[in-house]
């Protein structure tokens, strides 16, 4: 058992003074407050928050920070360069830049990443002679980045969709494809099950888009997909709305909705551009919407309804996508921003709603759920955030999170582990990882 202190947590019900947490093999056995810290076997100087969840990541994407923005252009020219990006990925190269992206999210504060996966086979669209060798590569990343992995592995089907139907592969998308819905159900069944039990690891099921997977398939994968949850892109842009209008004659909502695909276990990423009856069928369904706001506006995709689909009944998580930024703070107040912004009002969620949108929610979204919280029987997941940074100093211990940054987390420990402290990964200078590892890719523009 090990016991920690700080001087003060953000608690499910309050923000309490003096706090004293403590674990045992890696799952909260304890928390008391107004304690003093004699005899706690660690005490770390700062403000503790539940581990952060970043609920929807493309790890490769990360090569492409900083390397996009020269010529403008649109959602669908950058899309080019992600997928010259794609092709050059083999299971080497993949576990060195994962690695390095994960422990970058360890670092800002993040316990738990939901890693949106469709770099399935080979370059030619070939399968490895492990199906899911590269779904492994991110496993074998996770694992020594310290953070804990939900693999939502994509059914990706088609290369688009326009007003006369579905369009074939492109030579680049072959290799996310398993051609049919239960060429995919099978390999990930089996990569699942190879799983199962594990601490740290969730496989769970996710549909790129209505765009990539035509709607009998939408039905096949509702009855084969595994238990758990489920994560699809939706109305990311009104090309897509446009499409899917044109064909389908309804909205990419509406066509989840007749293939059975919304519910609890379901969360609609971005969510970006919806009518008001997608808001309140989404929100009906008790359906959970991924908010990225920093690729949002990145890629210019818009602002999307998040306050009113969270008052209609959808949880809200968040998500970093294409890590144009890996920072859970700016996430979250992004989504609180951006609504001030589209509303012309302050305080749209409140500043405890905010966490738990950054933690619990995301934990919940990714199948951890009992994570995302300082209580006890939930994994013992720590954020300590430095209160005295040129950020943040002077901030009320309940507002820390409108003013931190990712470089203001100082210990970070997943489940029992202390995998960051004073600032320091336990792997080192995750720069240095970095420039390894995007330096091999070269430059994918």
């Amino acid at each position: 058992m090990t016991s920690y202190w700080v001087p003060a947590a953000h608690l499910p019900d309050r923000v309490a003074a003096r706090v004293r947490i403590t674990e045992q093999a890696g799952v909260i056995t304890g928390v008391a407050g107004g304690v003093d810290p004699a005899g706690t076997d660690s005490l770390l100087d700062g403000i503790a928050v539940p581990g952060l969840a970043n609920a929807h990541s493309h790890a490769f994407h990360r090569a492409l920070r900083g390397r996009t923005h020269a010529d403008g252009g649109t959602f669908w020219t950058w899309r080019q360069q992600m997928y010259a990006l794609a092709s050059r990925l083999d299971p080497d190269r993949y576990f060195a830049l994962a690695r390095a992206v994960y422990a970058e999210m360890v670092l800002a504060g993040m316990t738990v990443v939901g890693e949106f996966h469709y770099l399935h086979h080979d370059d030619r669209g070939s399968r490895y002679v492990d199906p899911n060798a590269m779904g492994e590569t991110l496993v074998a990343a996770a694992a020594e980045a310290g953070i804990r992995l939900t693999l939502l592995d994509v059914c990706y089907l088609s290369g688009g969709l326009s007003e006369a139907g579905h369009q074939s592969l492109d030579p680049v998308q072959r290799r996310f494809s398993d051609v049919t819905v239960d060429g995919w159900a099978d390999r990930v069944g089996a990569f699942a099950d190879r799983h199962a039990g594990s601490a740290t690891v969730r496989v769970a099921a996710a549909v790129h888009s209505v765009r990539a997977v035509p709607e009998p398939g939408l039905a096949r994968l509702a009855a084969v997909r595994p238990d758990g949850p489920l994560h699809v892109h939706l109305s990311e842009q009104p090309a897509e709305n446009a499409a899917v209008r044109a064909f389908y004659g309804c909205t990419p909502t509406e066509l989840l909705h007749r293939t059975g695909l919304l519910g609890p276990a379901t969360t609609a990423v971005h969510a970006t551009h919806l009518r008001a009856s997608d808001v309140l069928l989404l929100g009906g369904t008790r359906t959970g919407v991924c908010v990225c706001p920093t690729t949002e506006r990145d890629l210019a995709d818009g602002i999307g309804p998040a306050h009113a689909l969270g008052r209609a009944g959808s949880p809200l998580c968040l998500g970093s996508d294409q890590h144009a930024v890996i920072d859970g703070f700016e996430e979250l107040r992004g989504l609180e921003m951006h609504e001030r912004l589209s509303t012309g009002q302050r305080g749209r969620f409140a500043p405890a709603e905010l966490v738990t949108i950054a933690a619990a929610n995301g934990h919940t979204a990714l199948g951890w759920d009992r994570g995302g919280r300082l209580t006890v029987g939930a994994p013992a997941d720590l954020v300590i955030i430095d209160p005295a940074s040129v950020r943040t100093a002077g901030s009320h211990p309940a507002q820390i999170h409108y003013s931190a940054a990712a470089s203001d987390v100082r210990d970070v420990i997943i489940g029992g582990r202390h995998v960051v402290r004073d600032g320091t990964h336990r792997l080192g200078d995750i720069g240095s990882l970095l420039t390894a590892a995007l330096t091999d890719l070269g430059d994918p523009s």
